[in-house]
Protein backbone atom coordinates (compact mmCIF):
# COMPACT_ATOMS: atom_id res chain seq x y z
CA UNK A 1 0.00 0.00 0.00
CA UNK A 2 1.71 3.13 -1.14
CA UNK A 3 0.93 6.87 0.46
CA UNK A 4 -1.98 7.87 -2.21
CA UNK A 5 -3.75 4.69 -0.82
CA UNK A 6 -3.78 4.82 2.88
CA UNK A 7 -4.49 8.74 2.13
CA UNK A 8 -7.93 7.19 0.74
CA UNK A 9 -8.31 4.85 2.82
CA UNK A 10 -8.36 7.17 5.99
CA UNK A 11 -10.16 9.72 4.11
CA UNK A 12 -7.57 12.65 4.34
CA UNK A 13 -5.07 14.45 2.13
CA UNK A 14 -1.67 12.69 1.07
CA UNK A 15 -0.22 15.90 2.24
CA UNK A 16 -2.17 15.59 5.81
CA UNK A 17 -1.03 11.98 6.21
CA UNK A 18 2.58 12.53 5.51
CA UNK A 19 2.87 15.87 7.50
CA UNK A 20 0.83 13.84 10.50
CA UNK A 21 3.49 10.53 10.07
CA UNK A 22 6.61 12.95 9.63
CA UNK A 23 6.09 14.80 12.55
CA UNK A 24 4.61 18.33 11.52
CA UNK A 25 3.46 20.61 14.27
CA UNK A 26 0.53 21.65 12.72
CA UNK A 27 -0.92 18.88 12.27
CA UNK A 28 -2.67 17.64 15.82
CA UNK A 29 -1.68 14.87 18.57
CA UNK A 30 -5.11 13.31 18.01
CA UNK A 31 -5.00 13.38 14.18
CA UNK A 32 -1.19 11.74 14.32
CA UNK A 33 -2.15 9.06 16.99
CA UNK A 34 -5.12 8.20 14.87
CA UNK A 35 -3.21 7.63 11.81
CA UNK A 36 -0.46 5.69 13.28
CA UNK A 37 -3.21 3.37 14.56
CA UNK A 38 -4.88 2.89 11.30
CA UNK A 39 -1.23 2.34 9.40
CA UNK A 40 -0.87 -0.49 11.77
CA UNK A 41 -4.51 -1.80 11.56
CA UNK A 42 -3.93 -1.91 7.46
CA UNK A 43 -0.22 -3.05 7.15
CA UNK A 44 0.77 0.23 6.08
CA UNK A 45 4.55 0.97 6.36
CA UNK A 46 5.29 4.45 6.94
CA UNK A 47 9.27 5.92 6.45
CA UNK A 48 11.59 5.35 9.80
CA UNK A 49 10.46 8.62 11.08
CA UNK A 50 6.75 7.79 11.35
CA UNK A 51 7.62 4.87 13.07
CA UNK A 52 9.80 6.24 15.28
CA UNK A 53 6.77 8.72 16.38
CA UNK A 54 4.67 5.75 16.94
CA UNK A 55 7.21 3.81 18.73
CA UNK A 56 8.48 7.37 20.85
CA UNK A 57 12.44 6.83 20.40
CA UNK A 58 14.08 5.99 16.64
CA UNK A 59 14.11 2.40 15.04
CA UNK A 60 17.72 2.62 13.99
CA UNK A 61 21.12 1.74 15.41
CA UNK A 62 24.43 3.70 14.45
CA UNK A 63 27.54 2.39 13.90
CA UNK A 64 30.33 4.98 13.96
CA UNK A 65 33.51 3.81 12.24
CA UNK A 66 36.78 5.66 12.91
CA UNK A 67 38.99 4.84 10.09
CA UNK A 68 42.19 6.41 10.65
CA UNK A 69 43.86 5.86 7.49
CA UNK A 70 43.29 2.14 7.90
CA UNK A 71 41.09 -0.84 6.79
CA UNK A 72 38.45 -2.09 9.55
CA UNK A 73 35.60 -1.46 7.78
CA UNK A 74 36.75 -4.08 4.87
CA UNK A 75 37.56 -6.97 7.43
CA UNK A 76 36.00 -9.99 7.45
CA UNK A 77 36.01 -9.82 11.17
CA UNK A 78 34.02 -6.62 10.75
CA UNK A 79 31.32 -7.59 8.17
CA UNK A 80 30.75 -10.97 9.67
CA UNK A 81 29.49 -8.62 13.36
CA UNK A 82 27.99 -6.65 11.19
CA UNK A 83 25.86 -9.33 9.56
CA UNK A 84 25.26 -10.26 13.29
CA UNK A 85 23.76 -6.66 14.13
CA UNK A 86 21.45 -7.26 10.68
CA UNK A 87 20.06 -10.70 11.67
CA UNK A 88 19.15 -8.81 15.58
CA UNK A 89 17.86 -5.98 13.56
CA UNK A 90 15.40 -7.14 11.05
CA UNK A 91 12.84 -9.21 12.94
CA UNK A 92 13.06 -5.90 15.48
CA UNK A 93 12.31 -3.58 12.93
CA UNK A 94 15.53 -1.78 12.92
CA UNK A 95 17.54 -0.22 10.56
CA UNK A 96 21.44 0.11 10.54
CA UNK A 97 22.82 3.85 9.91
CA UNK A 98 26.78 3.29 9.20
CA UNK A 99 28.68 6.30 8.88
CA UNK A 100 32.53 6.02 8.44
CA UNK A 101 34.66 9.45 9.55
CA UNK A 102 37.70 10.56 10.24
CA UNK A 103 39.06 10.29 14.03
CA UNK A 104 38.86 14.08 14.50
CA UNK A 105 35.40 13.73 13.06
CA UNK A 106 34.02 11.82 15.75
CA UNK A 107 32.67 13.77 18.41
CA UNK A 108 30.76 16.23 15.99
CA UNK A 109 28.89 13.11 13.99
CA UNK A 110 28.12 11.30 17.25
CA UNK A 111 26.40 14.86 18.48
CA UNK A 112 24.81 15.42 15.04
CA UNK A 113 23.09 12.19 15.10
CA UNK A 114 22.31 12.64 18.56
CA UNK A 115 20.66 16.17 18.22
CA UNK A 116 19.19 15.27 14.87
CA UNK A 117 17.33 12.56 16.27
CA UNK A 118 18.59 9.81 13.67
CA UNK A 119 19.43 7.29 15.48
CA UNK A 120 18.24 5.58 18.84
CA UNK A 121 21.66 4.24 20.12
CA UNK A 122 25.11 3.72 18.76
CA UNK A 123 28.10 -0.09 19.17
CA UNK A 124 31.21 1.33 20.01
CA UNK A 125 34.04 -0.34 17.47
CA UNK A 126 37.62 -0.66 17.96
CA UNK A 127 37.93 0.98 21.45
CA UNK A 128 40.95 1.99 22.25
CA UNK A 129 42.16 1.43 26.26
CA UNK A 130 41.79 5.26 27.21
CA UNK A 131 38.98 5.82 24.74
CA UNK A 132 36.71 9.20 25.33
CA UNK A 133 33.53 7.89 23.71
CA UNK A 134 31.89 6.18 26.57
CA UNK A 135 32.19 9.60 28.42
CA UNK A 136 31.27 11.19 25.54
CA UNK A 137 27.81 9.08 24.92
CA UNK A 138 27.36 9.73 28.69
CA UNK A 139 27.56 13.11 28.56
CA UNK A 140 24.98 13.75 25.62
CA UNK A 141 22.63 10.97 26.87
CA UNK A 142 23.16 8.50 24.10
CA UNK A 143 22.69 4.89 25.11
CA UNK A 144 25.30 3.15 23.66
CA UNK A 145 27.01 -0.98 23.75
CA UNK A 146 30.66 -1.18 23.02
CA UNK A 147 32.08 -3.65 21.05
CA UNK A 148 34.93 -4.93 23.64
CA UNK A 149 36.22 -2.38 26.18
CA UNK A 150 37.81 0.43 27.45
CA UNK A 151 40.28 -0.18 30.17
CA UNK A 152 40.81 3.08 31.71
CA UNK A 153 37.18 4.23 31.82
CA UNK A 154 35.52 4.20 35.33
CA UNK A 155 32.34 4.20 34.97
CA UNK A 156 29.42 1.13 34.66
CA UNK A 157 28.67 0.97 30.33
CA UNK A 158 27.70 -2.03 28.67
CA UNK A 159 29.74 -3.98 26.51
CA UNK A 160 29.88 -7.43 24.77
CA UNK A 161 33.49 -8.65 24.29
CA UNK A 162 35.39 -11.82 23.93
CA UNK A 163 37.98 -12.95 26.79
CA UNK A 164 40.96 -11.88 25.11
CA UNK A 165 43.76 -12.15 27.17
CA UNK A 166 42.27 -15.75 28.65
CA UNK A 167 41.95 -16.96 24.39
CA UNK A 168 45.75 -15.67 24.22
CA UNK A 169 46.99 -17.26 27.21
CA UNK A 170 45.68 -20.78 26.47
CA UNK A 171 46.82 -20.33 23.01
CA UNK A 172 50.54 -19.97 24.46
CA UNK A 173 49.93 -22.70 27.09
CA UNK A 174 49.29 -24.88 24.06
CA UNK A 175 52.50 -23.90 21.83
CA UNK A 176 54.53 -24.50 25.21
CA UNK A 177 53.00 -28.07 25.81
CA UNK A 178 54.28 -28.75 22.60
CA UNK A 179 57.34 -27.75 23.39
CA UNK A 180 57.80 -24.28 21.92
CA UNK A 181 60.18 -21.94 23.83
CA UNK A 182 60.39 -19.44 20.46
CA UNK A 183 56.90 -17.91 20.12
CA UNK A 184 56.40 -14.93 18.00
CA UNK A 185 53.14 -12.74 18.54
CA UNK A 186 51.62 -11.10 15.13
CA UNK A 187 49.39 -9.45 17.40
CA UNK A 188 47.03 -6.48 16.43
CA UNK A 189 47.54 -2.53 16.75
CA UNK A 190 48.12 -2.28 20.63
CA UNK A 191 46.20 0.84 21.04
CA UNK A 192 43.57 -1.00 20.71
CA UNK A 193 42.04 -2.25 23.93
CA UNK A 194 41.68 -6.02 22.30
CA UNK A 195 45.43 -6.26 21.26
CA UNK A 196 46.60 -4.90 24.74
CA UNK A 197 44.62 -7.64 26.20
CA UNK A 198 45.81 -10.75 23.56
CA UNK A 199 49.56 -9.38 24.65
CA UNK A 200 48.64 -9.16 28.39
CA UNK A 201 47.38 -13.27 27.95
CA UNK A 202 50.44 -14.06 25.89
CA UNK A 203 53.15 -12.50 28.45
CA UNK A 204 51.30 -14.20 31.46
CA UNK A 205 51.38 -17.47 30.04
CA UNK A 206 55.23 -17.17 28.96
CA UNK A 207 55.83 -15.61 32.77
CA UNK A 208 53.76 -18.93 34.30
CA UNK A 209 55.73 -21.46 32.46
CA UNK A 210 58.99 -19.49 33.36
CA UNK A 211 60.10 -18.68 29.89
CA UNK A 212 61.95 -15.33 29.06
CA UNK A 213 60.37 -12.81 27.22
CA UNK A 214 61.98 -11.69 24.02
CA UNK A 215 60.81 -8.58 22.49
CA UNK A 216 62.13 -9.50 19.44
CA UNK A 217 59.40 -11.66 18.88
CA UNK A 218 56.70 -9.52 19.85
CA UNK A 219 55.06 -7.49 16.78
CA UNK A 220 52.28 -4.97 17.09
CA UNK A 221 50.21 -3.57 13.59
CA UNK A 222 46.99 -3.33 11.64
CA UNK A 223 45.60 -6.76 11.11
CA UNK A 224 46.48 -7.85 7.49
CA UNK A 225 48.07 -10.27 5.57
CA UNK A 226 50.65 -7.82 4.09
CA UNK A 227 51.56 -7.52 7.88
CA UNK A 228 51.81 -10.85 8.36
CA UNK A 229 53.61 -12.00 5.24
CA UNK A 230 56.76 -8.86 6.12
CA UNK A 231 56.72 -9.87 9.94
CA UNK A 232 57.43 -13.62 8.91
CA UNK A 233 60.04 -12.95 6.71
CA UNK A 234 61.54 -10.72 8.90
CA UNK A 235 61.77 -13.02 12.32
CA UNK A 236 62.74 -15.97 9.75
CA UNK A 237 65.57 -13.82 8.81
CA UNK A 238 67.05 -13.05 12.32
CA UNK A 239 69.78 -15.18 14.42
CA UNK A 240 67.16 -16.92 16.30
CA UNK A 241 64.23 -17.41 14.29
CA UNK A 242 60.78 -18.60 16.38
CA UNK A 243 59.22 -22.32 15.84
CA UNK A 244 56.15 -20.44 16.22
CA UNK A 245 53.82 -17.99 15.58
CA UNK A 246 50.75 -17.05 17.63
CA UNK A 247 48.89 -14.53 15.29
CA UNK A 248 45.65 -11.96 15.99
CA UNK A 249 43.37 -13.03 13.26
CA UNK A 250 43.32 -15.29 9.94
CA UNK A 251 44.30 -12.07 8.04
CA UNK A 252 48.07 -12.42 9.10
CA UNK A 253 48.00 -15.94 9.45
CA UNK A 254 47.28 -15.99 5.61
CA UNK A 255 50.40 -13.57 5.17
CA UNK A 256 52.36 -16.01 7.53
CA UNK A 257 51.58 -18.91 5.32
CA UNK A 258 52.30 -16.80 2.18
CA UNK A 259 55.72 -16.02 3.70
CA UNK A 260 56.46 -19.48 4.38
CA UNK A 261 55.30 -21.48 1.21
CA UNK A 262 57.98 -18.65 -0.49
CA UNK A 263 60.63 -20.14 1.79
CA UNK A 264 59.48 -23.95 0.91
CA UNK A 265 57.83 -24.13 4.66
CA UNK A 266 55.02 -26.06 5.62
CA UNK A 267 52.98 -24.93 8.67
CA UNK A 268 53.05 -27.68 11.26
CA UNK A 269 56.36 -29.29 10.00
CA UNK A 270 58.67 -26.38 9.49
CA UNK A 271 56.68 -23.50 11.91
CA UNK A 272 53.86 -23.85 14.35
CA UNK A 273 51.18 -21.30 13.79
CA UNK A 274 47.90 -20.39 16.29
CA UNK A 275 45.52 -18.09 14.40
CA UNK A 276 42.71 -16.32 15.99
CA UNK A 277 38.81 -15.51 14.65
CA UNK A 278 38.83 -18.07 11.97
CA UNK A 279 35.30 -19.10 11.50
CA UNK A 280 34.30 -16.11 9.47
CA UNK A 281 31.74 -16.35 6.42
CA UNK A 282 33.91 -16.02 3.51
CA UNK A 283 37.48 -16.74 4.97
CA UNK A 284 36.73 -20.47 6.64
CA UNK A 285 39.47 -22.71 8.06
CA UNK A 286 38.09 -26.11 6.59
CA UNK A 287 38.59 -29.58 6.85
CA UNK A 288 37.40 -31.97 9.34
CA UNK A 289 41.06 -31.57 10.73
CA UNK A 290 41.04 -27.42 10.08
CA UNK A 291 43.86 -26.16 7.84
CA UNK A 292 45.00 -24.05 10.67
CA UNK A 293 44.96 -24.49 14.64
CA UNK A 294 42.88 -21.26 15.84
CA UNK A 295 41.15 -19.86 18.78
CA UNK A 296 37.50 -19.46 17.48
CA UNK A 297 35.59 -16.43 18.90
CA UNK A 298 31.93 -16.05 17.72
CA UNK A 299 32.14 -12.79 16.17
CA UNK A 300 28.54 -12.47 14.35
CA UNK A 301 27.41 -14.15 17.49
CA UNK A 302 28.85 -10.94 19.16
CA UNK A 303 26.69 -8.37 16.51
CA UNK A 304 23.77 -10.39 17.66
CA UNK A 305 24.17 -9.86 21.02
CA UNK A 306 25.19 -6.23 21.27
CA UNK A 307 22.18 -5.08 18.72
CA UNK A 308 19.99 -6.99 21.46
CA UNK A 309 21.56 -5.40 24.27
CA UNK A 310 21.33 -1.99 22.79
CA UNK A 311 17.89 -2.52 21.05
CA UNK A 312 16.65 -3.32 24.72
CA UNK A 313 18.60 -0.19 25.91
CA UNK A 314 16.94 2.08 23.16
CA UNK A 315 13.41 0.66 24.11
CA UNK A 316 13.59 1.46 27.77
CA UNK A 317 13.16 -2.23 28.74
CA UNK A 318 16.70 -2.73 30.45
CA UNK A 319 18.24 0.63 31.32
CA UNK A 320 21.03 -0.73 33.62
CA UNK A 321 24.99 -1.14 32.02
CA UNK A 322 25.34 -4.60 31.09
CA UNK A 323 28.19 -6.75 30.73
CA UNK A 324 28.65 -10.07 28.34
CA UNK A 325 31.93 -12.02 28.18
CA UNK A 326 32.48 -14.57 25.75
CA UNK A 327 35.07 -17.28 25.76
CA UNK A 328 37.17 -18.17 22.58
CA UNK A 329 37.51 -22.20 21.98
CA UNK A 330 40.43 -24.03 20.73
CA UNK A 331 40.33 -25.77 17.95
CA UNK A 332 43.77 -27.69 16.90
CA UNK A 333 44.24 -28.64 13.54
CA UNK A 334 47.26 -29.23 10.81
CA UNK A 335 49.46 -26.13 11.73
CA UNK A 336 50.57 -26.77 14.80
CA UNK A 337 52.99 -30.13 16.45
CA UNK A 338 56.11 -30.28 18.57
CA UNK A 339 59.37 -28.07 17.13
CA UNK A 340 61.82 -30.09 15.09
CA UNK A 341 64.91 -31.38 16.87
Amino acid sequence: MNLKEFARLVGLSTTTVSRALNGHPEVSARTRARLIEAARQHGYAPNAHARSLAKGHPSAIGCVIPISGRNEIVNPIYTDFLAGIAEECAPRKFEINLTVVPDDEQEQTYRALKSKGLIGGVIVQFPRRDDRRPALLDAIGMPYVVHGRVSDHPGAYSWVDVNNQRAFERATGFLLQLGHRRIGLLNGDEALDFAARRRQGHLKALTEAGQPVDPALLCSDEMTAAYGYAATMRLLSGPRPPTALLCASTLIAAGVVQALDERGLHPGADLSVVSFDDDLSYLRNPGAVPVLTAMRSPVREAGRRAAAMLIERIEGRDPQPRQHLMEAELVVGRSTAPPRG
